[in-house]
């Protein structure tokens, strides 16, 4: 398996996952042109993508959906409540799924567990690919991680996950206070603390990357989100790589470590 962070942050999400051919997205939230663009990067044609999954209906996260699917004939699948806040993704012929199924397409397997964040019906994502049993988790856009979500982002060998702000910058940053109790919450987003200590529970012997995704342009920096995490993996003995996924390039791809063959590149597109 490969995965490829097309961009992540406040303006756009969405990762690329393949597995013997199969490609799926895990979001969309770009415009067309602008995942053209980061696709043609990395010579992905866009028709060779099978299917997106859809995380949540906020904007970030599904701007590019359904003009994908028009576009290049991806099918698409999100939960029902998902649909119901976001209906333009009826017009794009969505499968729904209840929260905590698995999708099964072609070379993946997609395991969801809700998650919590501010939207209708959230989910992360566990990605299998059958022939290898490599395993690559997705959560981004939640205020905490449950037990549930701990459980399914444990005995991957690469890991996305959110490291949305670092408290203090929050606290003396230019939001409001509505916005920053928002952020903070139980339903909002990971600071670096909350980050280090879901990475410090997922580690493991074969854990190769963790990539940091989401971060706020005003309330991070890169490099405290991933010092908090290269700490806490370090307190646990894990040597996993830890890389910060920009908003406006590619990053990747990520794959196992150990005998398999690893790179990482990033490409500008601004």
């Amino acid at each position: 398996m490969k995965l490829w962070m097309l961009g992540s942050g406040s303006r756009g999400n969405a990762v690329l996952l393949e597995a013997r051919g199969t490609r799926v997205l895990i979001d969309a939230g770009f415009p067309v042109r602008t995942l053209a663009e980061r696709l043609a990067a990395i010579e992905v044609p866009g028709e060779s993508i099978e299917a997106v999954v859809v995380t949540h209906e906020h904007l970030d996260h599904v701007r590019g959906v359904c003009a994908g699917a028009k576009r290049w004939g991806w099918s698409v699948y999100a939960t029902e409540r998902t649909i119901d806040a976001y209906p333009a993704l009826r017009g794009a012929r969505t499968t729904s799924f209840a929260a905590g199924a698995t999708i099964e397409l072609s070379e993946l397997s997609l395991r969801s567990v809700s998650t919590a964040h501010d939207a209708a019906d959230p989910v992360a994502f566990v990605a299998t690919a059958r022939s290898s049993g490599v395993r690559a988790g997705v959560a981004y856009d939640l205020g905490h991680a449950s037990p549930d979500v701990r459980e399914a982002m444990s005995s991957l060998d690469v890991l996305v996950l959110e490291a949305n702000h670092d408290e203090g910058m929050l606290r003396a940053g230019p939001y409001p206070p509505s916005v920053r109790h928002r952020i903070a919450g139980s339903h909002g987003h990971l600071s670096n603390r909350a980050a280090a200590a879901l990475a410090r529970d997922s580690a493991h012997t074969h854990l190769a990357h963790v990539v940091l995704a989401h971060l706020s342009d005003s309330c991070n920096d890169p490099a405290l989100a991933s010092r908090a995490v290269r700490s806490a993996l370090g307190d646990a003995r894990c040597a996993a790589r830890v890389h910060v996924a920009p908003q406006h390039a590619v990053l990747g791809p990520f794959a196992p470590g150990g005998k398999r063959s690893w790179r990482a590149e990033q490409l500008s597109l601004f």
